[in-house]
């Protein structure tokens, strides 16, 4: 069945996602080098498998995978400003381009549709500041053969990966993923997003600033109006392509008012034809179930699809290959989501929307109902987004990006982080007595009686961890596997062979063992975060409860006395909160 394809002149703008490589200031200009900066390149090709292509510009080489969103017939990279003399290649989409393009006060011509050729004009005017005027998901290096400078900046949260390496050679280097760095440069490591790296300056600089960011505790009153014109905006803004996409509907909270919002605009033009929405899970799961009843609701074209076990397992090696991390929780989420990903791509459909982000921005987390106060509830919503490239925005770009799929993430819009990061966080924190859940703020401003957005069962359903919702005996059956393949000799010796994070638990072990396998490097262990978690805290947040302490995982499941199939103090389920998250 053929997807959705917007027709509106509106949306006739070339976007593309990718994977980029880019070597500055190589002292090898040889055309051997340049052969091996497009070996490099392929490493990429999942992320772009529609054109490839290398810009050589003295001792500088500037290479992409182009995945063609929008107009796929044009608009192949690298991008230029008027006179060709500022060169730049990106991953990414930038929302306001037609805005930036209005703006700018000299006169320029533009040599494709692409939203991201504004990046060169802009850059023209306002130099390095152009990062902070982007409004969109984004990494991207900017070559400026006027005076042989260079910058490259990655997005305010890092929902787009970039890496910076350093080579023997004194060239820096920056790629989508680090697979294309680990075995040319001496050392490499993670951009920062709301970074800009300047050749001018000789270092990274922070661009992004916003007034969440030093962590104080914000006043604004909370209008469920202003919230949730703020998400409709999110979401309608990236419903901009010219190829069949969908959404990812797990049936939890955030992933049904995305499709529900973006089902009621496409809505309102009908040559859209049916949202697709899309499912994975075992047999039976709790997401199948949820996301199945959101579809009918909805009217979408639901597509359902299921894994085995062993499937999953199969495929960890993979998974982790291309996600590169060895840390649990993503590994776990993962996994379902590289899977259904390669399902989704054989549909030929190339953009997903997807609803990551909001429990880090409403507390969805269940550990949040421990929270003690409205300022420790804050300050780990503010730690939480601060990591998300880490972890979800990781998770979501790179297993999609597996199959050539792009993921868009509303939630993570800069305008709407502002609104729902600036309300008095008193009213985002869980009361059960008065029959505040987690993410009630969301729940309350799309709870419209007269014209619903969703089931009340589902607008209130209890937060699903994904590597939770897709089966619970998902998560059971990798400790298990993990139990067979780790032995309590290896465990023992554990921090004498990864004495850095070194892993907690066999399923860890063994998590890390396939990462070094891929990944031997030093630099690249470096690049995944540690610590103790309970159900995706922060290592901070576990001191909310002691009994949290005993039972150190993840899942939240591991939120005892919170989830209803909560793990008992020793790290099992118990029987009775089994039977419940059953019934």
């Amino acid at each position: 069945r053929q997807a959705v394809r917007p027709v509106s002149s509106l949306t006739r703008t070339h976007r593309t996602m990718c994977g980029i490589l880019a070597v500055l200031g190589s002292t090898d200009t040889t055309d051997k080098f340049r052969r091996r900066v497009v070996e490099l390149s392929r490493r990429l090709r999942h992320r772009g498998p529609d054109w490839s292509g290398i810009h050589v510009h003295g001792n500088n080489f500037l290479a992409h995978e182009r995945l063609a969103i929008v107009d796929p017939t044009s608009g192949d990279q690298p991008l230029y400003n008027t006179n060709k003399d500022v060169i730049v290649t990106v991953n990414g989409e930038i929302y306001n381009h037609q805005s930036l393009k209005a703006n700018l006060k000299g006169k320029h011509t533009f040599h494709t549709k692409s939203d991201c050729e504004a990046i060169a004009h802009v850059y023209e005017e306002h130099g390095e500041d152009v990062a902070g005027m982007l409004d969109g998901m984004f990494s991207f290096v900017l070559l400026d053969t006027r005076d042989g400078s260079f910058m490259a900046a990655r997005d305010p949260i890092g929902v787009t990966p970039l890496y910076i390496g350093h080579g023997r050679d004194g060239s820096v280097w920056f790629a989508s993923e680090m697979k294309s760095l680990k075995d040319d440069c001496e050392q490499f490591e993670t951009f920062p997003p709301g970074h800009v790296y300047s050749s001018k300056q000789g270092g990274l600089r922070r661009y992004f600033q916003p007034k969440w960011f030093d962590e104080h505790i914000p006043s604004a009153p909370f209008d469920k109006k202003v919230l949730k014109e703020a998400l409709e905006t999110a979401v309608t803004k990236r419903l901009m392509t010219d190829v069949p996409f969908g959404v990812l509907l797990s049936g939890g909270l955030d992933s049904s008012l995305v499709a529900s919002i973006a089902n009621r605009h496409m809505a309102q033009n009908d040559t859209w034809g049916k949202l697709h929405s899309f499912c994975v899970g075992l047999q039976g799961s709790p997401d199948l179930l949820a996301a199945r009843e959101v579809a009918t609701f909805l009217g979408t074209d639901h597509h359902e699809f299921t894994f085995t076990v062993q499937e999953g397992i199969d495929a960890l090696s993979d998974v982790i290959y291309h996600i590169e991390t060895y840390d649990v929780t993503s590994i776990r989420a993962s996994t379902p989501m590289f899977l259904m990903s390669r399902k989704i791509k054989a549909c030929g459909v190339k953009m997903v929307l997807s609803g990551e982000g909001a429990d880090e921005v409403f507390g969805g987390y269940l550990y949040f109902h421990k929270a003690p106060n409205k300022e420790e509830f804050h300050v780990e919503t503010c730690h939480k987004l601060k990591a998300l490239h880490m972890y979800d925005c990781l998770r979501a770009n790179k297993s999609t990006s597996a199959w050539g799929l792009e993921a868009r993430v509303p939630f993570l819009d800069k305008g709407f982080l502002e609104v729902a990061m600036g309300v008095d966080p008193a009213n985002k924190m869980i009361n059960k007595a008065e029959g505040r859940i987690e993410k009630y703020m969301l729940r309350s401003a799309f709870d419209d009686k007269e014209n619903p957005y969703l089931p009340d069962s589902v607008l209130w359903r209890q937060k699903e961890q994904f590597s939770d919702g897709v089966g619970y005996s998902w998560i059971d059956k990798l400790k298990d596997h993990a139990e067979t393949q780790i032995t309590d000799q290896m465990m023992d010796s554990a921090q004498h062979r990864f004495p850095h994070n070194t892993p907690p638990t066999k399923e860890a072990y063994y998590y890390r063992e396939l990462f070094e396998r891929h990944f031997p490097q030093t630099p690249a262990r470096l690049t995944v975060p540690g610590g103790p978690s309970v159900a995706c805290s922060t290592a901070a947040a576990i001191k909310w409860d002691k009994a949290w302490e005993n039972c150190l995982d993840p899942s939240g499941r591991a939120a005892a006395g919170v989830h209803v199939a909560a793990y008992s103090g020793d790290g099992e389920v118990s029987e009775p909160a089994a039977k419940k998250a059953r019934a």
